[in-house]
C-alpha cells in the first residue's frame, strides 16, 4: 500500500528553476476567501472603514465611487485617491483604513462602517445606505490570513492595486473575471458562494501577476520575482529553504552581489508555521526541515519572528480551529 503523505506540504520536488514562488507564498500563508455580499449606496454617501488584518477587495457593479487611502499614505506609493467606475476592481493588500464615497468632494457626513457587519451571502438583501440619489452597487469581500508570519513579499505590496475595467490589453484574464464575478453576484445559483470564492481567488492571483509584470526598473518586494537575478535567488530559497545559504553561495549561484537572506529567515519560519499547523511532526523534525540542526536556535528564531515559540504557536492554532464559531 502506498504511504499517505504526512501533510499537504509533502509534494514532489521540482527543479529549482521551476519553483512557483508566488504559489508557494499564497499556499503557506493560508489564505481563505470570504464574500461579504453587495452594497447599494444612494448618493450622497460616504463610508469610513477601519483598518482590518486581511486583504480586502471591491468590484463596482454599477455607478461610480471614490476610494481614499490617504490615511495609509507613503511617499513611495504615490497618489492614494482613486476614482472607481462600473467594472473596476480594487484590492487593498494590507486592509488599510480608508474611505469610500460617492464623489471626490462628497458633502455627505462620514458614516462609520465595518464590513464585518455585512451579510455574508449573496442571497441576502444588499446593505442599503445613503440618501435618495443615484445608486452605486459594490461587491465587497476579503481574504483572511492564517496564523503564519506575514510574508515579506506580500508586505511589499502597495496599499491599493487598481484594476480598471478597460485594462484589457494588460490582462485579458482579469477582463473576463470581473464580469463573471458581477454576473454570479447578480444572480447567485446553487453553490454560488463557492463559485464566488474561487473567482475571488483568481482575481487575487491575476492581480498579483499583473503587479509583478509591471516591475520595470523597480524590482523590489514581490516584483523581484520578475527580476532575472533576484527572481533566481528567490526560487533557490523556496526550492531549498534548509540549505545553509550565505551571501557568497547565493551570489555565485545567481550572479548577483547581494542576497535576500533576511527574507530567507522569514520564509523558513513561514514554512515551519505551516508544518506545525498542518501536521504532527515533533518540533525537532520541523527545525531540521527548515535548516536548523539545533532546535533551541530554531525556537529562538521562530519566537523572534512569530512572537511566540513553536509549541505555543501550535497549541494556539489548534485551539482557534476547534473553538465554536
Amino acid at each position: 500500500m502506498r504511504k499517505k503523505p504526512e501533510n499537504r506540504t509533502d509534494r514532489p520536488e521540482s527543479p529549482d528553476s521551476a519553483v512557483d514562488v508566488m504559489g508557494q507564498i499564497l499556499d503557506a500563508v493560508h489564505l481563505r476567501t470570504a464574500i461579504f455580499g453587495k452594497l447599494d449606496l444612494r448618493a450622497p454617501w460616504r463610508l469610513s472603514i477601519p483598518k482590518r488584518d486581511y486583504l480586502s477587495f471591491y468590484v463596482v457593479a454599477r455607478g461610480s465611487a471614490w476610494l481614499d487611502l490617504r490615511q495609509a499614505h507613503s511617499p513611495s506609493h504615490g497618489a492614494l485617491e482613486l476614482p472607481l467606475s462600473t467594472g473596476d476592481a480594487v484590492l487593498l493588500p494590507h486592509g488599510s483604513a480608508h474611505e469610500l464615497r460617492d464623489t471626490e468632494r462628497s458633502d455627505a457626513a462620514p458614516q462609520s462602517f465595518d464590513f464585518d457587519a455585512c451579510p455574508r451571502s449573496m442571497h441576502a438583501q444588499p446593505a442599503r445606505l445613503g440618501g435618495e440619489g443615484p445608486v452605486t452597487s459594490i461587491v465587497a469581500g476579503h481574504f483572511t490570513l492564517g496564523s503564519a508570519p506575514r510574508n515579506a513579499l506580500l508586505a511589499s505590496l502597495p496599499p491599493a492595486i487598481h484594476l480598471p475595467a478597460g485594462a484589457v490589453s494588460q490582462s485579458p484574464q482579469l477582463a473576463g473575471l470581473v464580469p463573471l464575478i458581477l454576473s454570479e453576484a447578480a444572480s447567485p445559483g446553487a453553490g454560488g458562494s463557492i463559485v464566488l470564492a474561487r473567482l475571488a481567488d483568481l482575481l487575487l492571483i491575476h492581480a498579483l501577476r499583473l503587479w509583478v509584470s509591471t516591475a520595470g526598473q523597480s524590482s523590489c518586494g514581490l516584483r523581484a520575482v520578475a527580476d532575472p537575478a533576484m527572481g533566481a535567488a528567490l526560487r533557490l530559497i523556496h526550492a531549498r529553504p534548509a540549505e545553509p545559504w550565505t551571501v557568497e553561495r547565493l551570489a555565485s549561484s545567481v550572479a548577483m552581489s547581494r542576497s535576500p537572506l533576511q527574507y530567507l529567515a522569514h520564509w523558513r519560519m513561514t514554512i515551519a508555521a505551516q508544518r506545525l499547523r498542518e501536521g504532527d511532526a515533533v518540533i525537532a523534525d520541523v527545525s531540521q526541515s527548515v535548516g536548523y540542526a539545533n532546535p533551541v536556535a530554531f525556537s529562538k528564531a521562530f519566537s523572534r519572528i512569530q512572537g511566540v515559540g513553536p509549541g505555543a504557536f501550535r497549541r494556539a492554532d489548534r485551539l482557534a480551529r476547534h473553538s465554536p464559531g
